[in-house]
């Protein structure tokens, strides 16, 4: 038997992970006002289940107007923090580390599902009773040529929205939330500030990377001044736009490094989202193909990196590890797949006790069940 790093326990602050397998935060459209519901519970209970070391709710808007669609998560009432809790008891009496990502769609708001292609909400879905509302972004710029034009914030619009993160990060610890992610990725509202594809700005939120990056750094300065001192920050950006978007590695690291000076202890680096939706590349997708980005971060900045994308293999995720390109292995649409892939990935790198990472009544019965295969084969061989 080894010993996998990707099975080795894993520190952020005082929150200790029991390995390094990260739950990515999904966008389910599954909602209703904002809150969780039933659904969120089996959703994100499996994956508990199934031996993960850190679940990420979804991306989570800090307010009403910060969804995507009518169908997305929010954190910005009471009466939120009484669902999320009810889903991280679960979560965490089955071994999990619970995790939110704190966001706020910005311009890519008042949508449809992306199954209906994100089209902006009209007068046929407000006669169904899911009305558009207002969207908001750095400067008075559509996401795409079909949408309307956002309302561009102004000082006391952006004041209140570093607010609205403030009291979300408090909603979020009264809701048992060992981590907290601010998303500044995908062409969302911190990203649209990022970005001068979309801040066309002239004041201090403008102009020069300086400028572009205050917003953000300042939501993350909120965030860490309320949150529990011993309780991680970790930040969502993405490394690079694409050719012709004003953003690029070189600009990621210095943003990486002024994250890393106010706190953060940990960056998910991915890519795109400023151009349409996140499912158009600006990079080839090939399996891992987030991972250069992380390394980079990783040795440039001497920050913890989180891997993501396309990463399917047991092999490959601890091939990252051991390599040092990353600290943590995220995945998404392969959880999806076979929310058991933690201990199947244990049992492929030959980890002792692998079905340990399952609760003891699915455990014991599985060993049974290789007691039985083994008695089998062997009198099937005499």
């Amino acid at each position: 038997m080894t010993s996998a790093r990707l099975f080795s326990p894993v520190t952020f602050r005082s929150v200790t992970a029991r390995n390094r397998i990260m739950v990515s935060p999904m966008c389910q459209y599954a909602s209703v006002d904002g809150g969780p519901t039933d659904f969120h519970l089996v959703h994100l209970g499996q994956f508990a289940l199934g031996g993960a070391g850190i679940v990420f709710c979804e991306e989570t808007s800090v307010e009403e107007i910060g969804r995507k669609t009518h169908q997305c998560a929010g954190l910005y009432s009471d009466a939120h923090v009484v669902a999320y809790r009810r889903v991280n008891q679960f979560l965490k009496r089955h071994g999990a580390v619970t995790g939110i990502q704190l966001g706020h769609a910005g311009r890519k708001g008042s949508s449809r599902e992306p199954w209906d292609g994100f089209e902006s909400l009209n007068s046929a879905d407000a006669a169904a009773g899911r009305g558009p509302w207002r969207t908001v972004s750095a400067s008075a710029i559509a996401s795409h040529p079909q949408a309307p034009a956002p309302h561009a914030l102004d000082r006391g619009d952006i004041a209140h929205l570093i607010q609205a993160w403030r009291s979300a990060a408090l909603l979020a610890a009264e809701a048992d939330y060992d981590i907290v992610e601010v998303h500044a990725a995908h062409g969302y509202l911190l990203h649209q500030f990022l970005s001068p594809l979309a801040n066309r700005r002239d004041d201090a939120y403008g102009g020069g990377l300086e400028g572009r990056m205050r917003l953000c750094l300042e939501v993350v300065e909120a965030v860490r001044q309320v949150w529990p001192e011993d309780r991680p920050v970790f930040a969502r950006i993405s490394a690079t736009d694409g050719d012709g978007s004003g953003w690029d590695m070189n600009d990621t690291l210095i943003l990486a490094k002024a994250l890393k000076d106010r706190g953060v202890d940990c960056i998910t680096p991915s890519s795109g989202g400023i151009k349409g939706p996140t499912a158009v590349s600006v990079v080839p997708r090939m399996p891992g193909y987030h991972v250069p980005y992380a390394q980079r971060i990783r040795q440039a900045t001497a920050i913890p990196t989180i891997a993501v994308g396309l990463i399917t293999k047991a092999s490959h995720a601890e091939e990252i590890l051991q390599s040092g390109h990353a600290d943590v292995i995220a995945l998404a649409r392969e959880l999806l797949w076979d929310p058991y892939w933690p201990v199947h990935a244990a049992r492929e790198l030959g980890q002792e006790g692998y079905l340990g990472l399952l609760p003891d009544s699915y455990g014991w019965w599985l060993e049974r069940r290789e007691e039985i295969r083994k008695l089998a084969a062997q009198e099937h061989a005499d």
